[in-house]
């Protein structure tokens, strides 16, 4: 069976999701409340203070209680109503929310003017694309292709303007001209905890929806925890309340048309000029700070906007000297060091050793990438050292070093429980679409695994090691190699044997570390009836012998039907056949919401053979990770 067909299921089911919603969504996520206790209890007090606590700007981020019945809200009020209207808005609709979810955890209700949102888990400044609800589509409009072209300009003009609204709100309106002298009306808006990426992802998101939902019609809307959107034939909005960016006025005099074309060309020169001097001010300071002693070609390729360049002398003194009591870990290219400059800040440090003999190269490139590369889930990178022979990256510290240091660990495995292991399986699957589709650039890892994955403060995933990733470009699906870099037993069957490249490889890595995550064990280390086998297999074989929950960590506590749900992607993941392999973004949806019905994955052929053929031939590859462009 090809892909094609369960993916015209996932289709349908996303556009089942599209429903209007005029009831709240309660979140089937983690345990229901029970009667009478201290979760209720804060739910009633949060519910009953938020009409009263919400202040000017239509947003409130609160929270009742003490963990673990604390009760976090988030509540929003369209950009552009008045306060006395939000705060009526929102005083008829909590208690309405909390009444039509009893005893759930989580709900989220949207109405014309306001949303609420409640959550025993943390959401403030966290971007949540899911659950997803529609406003009723009116009628379908007159020259349906024209009309969605000039809506989606219109809607991808306030994008930028919503997202960059800074803390206090991100909302953006304005209107464009229709086919037959209609005219578009449309109002977008993100929580102003979000970041500028993160409302613009959201965004982002909520207007790619407009093809699968409501293409064609007049009138609409797109609603998402962390971002809304929404057009009409008609000014729905108060102008005087939102950004509103100004559109050129037509004007048909031939004065007019010439003062255009002169302002449009002295600016036009004007600027031409100031850039001219700028490149010219830029190339001789490139010049100067050129020194003799480095023999690191094209230094200026790695010099970025995006990143900074620190001094060897500040970086010795941060690791005192590269001291070994702050050596956090050996990979194949060299070590990392915890640091701390003299402003207290925490750092990574991770040092190329001198004897990499493709060093040069993986340095070079991982600046230019990792830097260019900026969402929540992945790692950030601060800065680069050049100088001599040293090679140096700067990324930021995270306090809880990388997932395998937890989940291989008997005793720290224990610190994973069900919500921590789902939230990690979600952050990571939303870093990758963000590699994949989102970014600027189109990234294919290829070595995703437990190392690779670091955990902050809050046991949030965040991905790292970008050493051997693949540049492609947005139009292109699918590469090969002679050269096979990464970890066996992460690399896909095609990637192994034939040198095929592509999303899927990064899916089926991602499978295997769904596997591990949910069975606490590494794919290369199930003792089954005696014998050595992989993860893969052994959790094939309990999924078709009826028994999946076999191959589940048994530490782990309530949430049963959800970990199979996790099994069942995991398996879909690491299909032999890349087309029976879902997408990230598939996978994101399917995580998202367990109402979407998941194809049923496919007997395994040659996980065994391929695992085999790859330690046979282990000495014919590098064990050293190293980006190139090939």
């Amino acid at each position: 069976m090809m892909w094609e067909i369960p993916k015209l299921v996932i289709l349908l089911l996303v556009l089942h999701i599209f429903e209007t919603t005029s009831q709240p969504i309660c979140a089937e996520r983690g345990d229901a409340f029970a009667t009478n206790s201290t979760y209720e209890a804060n739910l009633n007090t949060l519910v009953a203070s938020l009409s009263t606590s919400i202040g000017g700007t239509g947003f409130l981020n609160t929270s009742v209680g003490q963990s673990p019945d604390t009760v976090n809200a988030i509540v929003l009020c369209r950009g552009d109503i008045s306060l006395p209207a939000c705060r009526e808005c929102v005083a008829a609709t909590a208690p309405a929310t909390a009444q039509r979810c009893p005893n759930w955890k989580e709900a989220i209700f949207w109405n014309e003017t306001c949303m609420i949102r409640y959550s025993n888990r943390p959401i403030f400044g966290v971007l949540e694309i899911q659950p997803v609800s529609q406003l009723p589509s009116t009628a379908i409009a007159p020259n349906s292709r024209r009309h969605d072209e000039e809506l989606r300009t219109l809607l991808e003009s306030l994008r930028g303007v919503a997202a960059n609204g800074g803390t206090l709100k991100k909302v953006a309106a304005g209107n464009r001209t229709a086919p037959d002298l209609a005219t578009i009306y449309a109002l977008e808006q993100c929580t102003p905890d979000l970041s500028v990426q993160d409302c613009t992802d959201c965004l982002t998101r909520a207007i790619d929806d407009f093809p699968t939902c409501c293409s064609g019609v007049i009138g609409s809307g797109i609603l998402r925890p962390s971002c809304t959107l929404r057009f009409e034939n008609y000014r729905f909005y108060n102008g005087s309340m939102v950004q509103v960016p100004q559109q050129p006025s037509s004007t048909t005099g031939k004065e007019s048309n010439k003062t255009a074309i002169i302002v449009a060309v002295s600016v036009s020169v004007s600027v031409f000029f100031i850039l001219l001097v700028i490149l010219v001010v830029l190339l001789r300071r490139r010049k100067v700070k050129q020194k003799p002693e480095e023999n690191f070609e094209n230094t200026e390729e790695v010099s970025t906007d995006d990143c900074q360049q620190y001094d060897l002398a500040k970086i010795r003194a941060a690791t005192d000297d590269f001291s070994a009591d702050n050596k956090l870990g050996e990979g194949g290219f060299g070590a990392v060091y915890k640091g701390r400059f003299s402003n207290g800040q925490e750092i990574a440090v991770k040092r190329l050793s001198m004897g990499s003999g493709q060093g040069d190269t993986e340095f070079k490139n991982e600046v230019l990438l990792v830097a260019r590369l900026q969402h929540r889930n992945l790692v950030r990178l601060l800065g680069f050292c050049v100088e001599g022979n040293e090679r140096i990256l700067v990324y930021e510290f995270l306090e809880n070093s990388s997932l395998d240091k937890f989940l291989f660990d008997p005793k720290k495995r224990s610190e994973l429980n069900w919500d921590r292991r789902f939230n990690i399986i979600r952050g990571i699957a939303r870093g990758i679409v963000y590699m994949h589709e989102d970014s600027r650039l189109k990234i294919i890892h290829r070595d995703l695994k437990a190392s690779n994955i670091l955990l902050d403060r809050d046991m949030n995933p965040k991905i790292a090691d970008f050493g051997t990733a693949r540049l492609f470009k947005q139009d292109e699906t699918q590469g090969n190699t002679s050269r096979i870099v990464g970890t066996y037993g992460y690399m896909s069957p095609e990637y192994i044997m034939h040198g095929q490249i592509s999303v899927k490889t990064d899916v089926f890595s991602f499978g295997v570390l769904v596997l591990e995550i949910m069975s606490g064990r590494k794919h290369n280390a199930i003792i089954h009836d005696g014998e050595l086998e992989d993860l893969l297999t052994y959790a094939w074989e309990k999924w078709e012998q009826g028994t999946p929950e076999d191959s589940i960590d048994p530490i782990l506590g309530n949430g049963l039907q959800e970990m199979l749900r996790c099994m069942h992607i995991g398996l879909l993941c690491v299909q032999e056949d890349p087309r029976m392999r879902p997408t990230m973004a598939e996978v994101v949806i399917m995580l998202g919401s367990s109402t979407v019905a998941l194809p049923v994955p496919s007997r395994i052929h040659i996980w065994k053979k391929a695992l085999m053929n790859s330690r046979d031939d282990e000495t014919q590859h590098s064990s050293r990770r190293f980006f190139s462009i090939e």
